[in-house]
């Protein structure tokens, strides 16, 4: 396989057989993944999802991920399936029926617990017109059902889940990658985009009912393109609440920002210097919706305004 290769290029039975043979190495974003999945169930929704991601050879990986069915002794019966980074088991066995879900969030759990060379933020974070937009965001507030709507209204998706930027840098980091809805959110972004590929329904997860939705080609082709922050918007869903944006101080947007991050703590005065400097050279707001039209139209014509 070359470096200008993609999954497309695979037909599905060469993608299943590699896949659930020897593996095959991904490019996502900064990351080359190794990645081996034995879960037949798995086999056409990965294919689907990472479509578009380079495929890679002779490379030196970042992890190693393996996915693979189990047994729960002594109730053989039970179905499980194991995940493992580069051999070792980060958490127990779970659900086979969770396969998908366990699969995304174990990168996740990976990243997070690797990758302390970037600052890492909660944050979803897309790009329009040569600017990044940052959508820090603690669980439950809206964050990735916003980045999935922007997604399909002309914005290119960076991520849902991690604003990487390397300290000392204004340049955000694409990490594209499929978005993790939950519950009401599945069925507000089939409305809303339907067009969008939205993978098979999990029931009863820790998170409750989730569905993936997948990325923008244009925002995979483009994932080594990085981007300056133009905007921080600190979005909150409130159900009934009419669309308010409001402009915050550089001060309340340093706590906030600081506060949706994985290892600020870790990186210290690294990483003190970089939030300081993401928040002085970006637009701050505060984001309440109900409404993903209004929300989305509304970031649009701010994005537009600020057009440089």
């Amino acid at each position: 396989m070359g470096n200008s290769q993609k999954v497309s290029d695979l037909s599905p039975q060469v993608f299943e057989s590699l896949l659930s043979g020897s593996g095959i190495s991904l490019q996502i974003g900064p990351f080359i993944a190794r990645v081996r999945v034995e879960v037949t169930s798995l086999i056409d929704p990965l294919y689907r999802f990472y479509h578009d991601h380079p495929l890679l050879a002779d490379e030196i990986h970042s992890f190693h991920l393996r996915l693979q069915p189990k047994r729960a002794f002594p109730r053989l019966y039970r179905h499980r399936v194991r995940f493992t980074v580069d051999g070792r088991k980060p958490h127990e066995d779970m659900p086979a029926a969770q396969a998908l879900p366990v699969f995304e969030w174990g990168l996740n759990l990976v990243i997070a617990l690797r990758s302390h060379s970037f600052l890492m933020l909660h944050s979803a974070v897309l790009e329009r017109n040569g600017q990044a937009l940052l959508l820090p965001a603690m669980p439950g507030h809206g964050k990735t059902t916003l980045c999935a709507g922007l997604s399909h209204r002309g914005w290119r998706t960076f991520s849902d889940e991690f604003g990487l930027i390397r300290p000392g840098s204004l340049e955000m980091i694409p990490v594209p990658r499929p978005m993790a809805l939950k519950n009401e959110s599945i069925d507000i972004i089939r409305d809303f985009a339907p067009d969008a590929f939205i993978g098979p329904v999990t029931r009863n997860t820790r998170k409750g009912t989730v569905a993936h939705v997948k990325p923008t080609a244009e925002s995979v082709a483009r994932q080594n393109e990085t981007a300056p922050v133009g905007m921080i918007v600190f979005p909150r869903w409130v159900k009934g609440a009419s669309l308010t944006l409001q402009p915050i101080s550089k001060a309340e947007s340093f706590m906030l920002l600081a506060t949706n991050a994985f290892n600020y703590e870790l990186l210290a005065e690294a990483a003190f210097l970089t939030v300081r400097d993401l928040v002085n050279g970006a637009d701050c707001y505060r984001l309440e919706y109900s409404g993903l039209d209004e929300a989305t139209a509304r970031l649009n014509e701010l994005a537009e305004a600020n057009r440089g």
